[in-house]
């Protein structure tokens, strides 16, 4: 018996049949990532239902060199939560460890164990009449946990910030097993270093997130939700700036969605019907949040008047009910499955400058076109933070796995248009597997070279989640 297998053998004895298994019917859809991009394989799945299970399982795992890969809900898109194809590597999930430690809605915290999904977080707040800001389209399944080492964005980046600007305080197992406890609700500690921050997008390579401590928001007492129509993204920008001037931080999200993008999800979704009486070029889903009664969505509207007046907006709908503005989110945040629905696409998560945003679109859908002649690009997100999700689909008449095969050769032109520009490859979705390689080109030399002494540092036997971020 090797060492990894009398690891596998204790790692049973101590989890007992709740906590490990290696059922091939239900640890399969845990081997496979949403975009079905990334396959592997595994010898044992395992869930321990505390932080002390979880580090007895890393302090066996460190001594047999077993390599782990934590998982969070497996709603990632880089392939960041999938072990490879050797079936070597333990497959790590926290569901079980998913309760509500501590809420406090004077303190604006709430403490809250890794494998809680973000729905279940964000009930608990505003139970307790607060927000709690993270938002994605998958919140359903995606667990705090992930979204804090992937530092998650969603739709409410623009006011709130990414997962890292909710967290005040994270407990964390390390590689061999033993327990830092950073679970602090303070907003002021310069106390030395912010060791917390090392394990925020992260991608679980440094240690295992167990525990966050998370920021808590007054719950907003008016919301108001609007689709507007636009000429092309230049407009966009331009109504984002007089937004801004008008709204302040009250404005929480502002998401642009091409044309195109509106009809694959109109075609996609039952019952969805397109807001506006004729068809625009561009639109941008927003929605402006205050807390006390303020004239927010007075400010809201009139601006809305005044740009259209300006000819800058072509028409626009504000939602009059919650059941409205939900009908508005849903043809955003059904957008990802729409795509995929009608086919494969070449995916690329950036972020640029916002002043480089409307001509990164005009001059990477030309580059795209260049490429792959008879694409359709869909450039849609969170434009308000810089942040868009550039994606070229398959041409109807080419086939789809030579189409595929070019992925490397669009994504690092397109990724060399984004850095041209002042921008990054990965906004907010991770590295994963699917940018090792130009993670290493685009972000070389000295700052490739600390992040791996950091690695070396924390987990010198490499067994945290191996061939994420860099090779090993």
């Amino acid at each position: 018996m090797t060492d990894q297998d009398a690891a596998l053998a204790a790692i049973r004895e101590r989890l007992g049949p709740a906590g490990a298994t290696d059922d091939p019917e239900i640890i399969a859809p845990r081997l496979r990532e949403w975009r079905d991009r990334f396959h592997g394989r595994t010898p044992l799945w395992v869930r321990p239902a505390s932080t002390v299970e979880l580090a007895e399982v890393l302090a066996i795992c460190h001594q047999a060199r077993l390599p782990v890969v934590p998982q969070g809900g497996n709603t990632g898109l880089c392939g960041g939560a999938i072990p490879d194809a050797s079936g070597q590597q333990l497959l790590l999930g926290l569901e079980r460890m998913d309760r509500i430690l501590d809420l406090d809605p004077e303190g604006g915290s709430i403490t809250v164990e890794a494998g809680c999904v973000l729905a279940k977080v964000q009930a608990a707040a505003r139970n307790a009449g607060r927000l709690f800001a993270l938002s994605l389209a998958s919140e359903g399944s995606a667990q705090i946990g992930g979204c804090v080492s992937t530092n998650a964005g969603g739709t409410n980046v623009l006011r709130y910030g990414t997962a890292r600007e909710q967290v005040l305080g994270l407990e964390v197992v390390l590689a061999d097993g033993r327990v830092l406890d950073l679970l602090r609700s303070l907003r002021k500690d310069t106390a030395g270093y912010d060791l917390k921050q090392w394990f925020i997008g992260a991608e679980g390579t440094l240690g295992v997130i167990t525990r966050v401590c998370a920021r808590l928001h007054p719950l907003p007492r008016q919301l108001q939700t609007a689709l507007v129509a636009l000429r092309d993204p230049t407009a966009a920008l331009a109504l984002l700036g007089k937004l801004r001037e008008r709204l302040g931080n009250a404005l929480s999200a502002f998401e642009l969605l091409p044309r195109h993008g509106l009809e694959l999800v109109l075609d996609y979704r039952p019952g969805a019907r397109d807001p506006l009486a004729e068809p625009h070029p561009w639109y941008v889903l927003m929605e402006a949040e205050v807390a006390h009664n303020m004239p927010g969505g007075c400010a809201l509207t009139e601006t809305l008047a005044d740009a259209m007046h300006a000819g800058l907006v072509a028409d626009a709908a504000v939602a009059g009910t919650l059941a409205q503005a939900r009908e508005f989110w849903a043809l955003r945040d059904e957008l990802s499955a729409a795509q995929k629905h009608a086919g494969p696409s070449i995916k690329h998560d950036v972020a640029v400058p916002l002043s480089a945003m409307a001509g990164f679109i005009e001059e990477g859908t030309a580059l795209a076109g260049r490429l792959v002649p008879g694409c359709r690009v869909l450039a849609f997100g969170h434009v308000g933070d810089g942040n868009v999700h550039f994606n070229v689909g398959c041409p109807p008449e080419m086939d789809r796995q030579a189409f595929l095969a070019g992925w490397e050769e669009v994504a690092r032109a397109v990724h060399d248009l984004v850095v041209a520009h002042g921008g990054t490859p990965s906004a907010e979705h991770g590295i994963g597997q699917l940018k090792v390689d130009e993670l290493a080109r685009l972000r070389g030399g000295l700052e490739l070279e600390l992040m791996r002494g950091l690695k070396q540092q924390l987990d010198p036997r490499g067994i945290l989640n191996p061939g994420k971020l860099f090779r090993d």
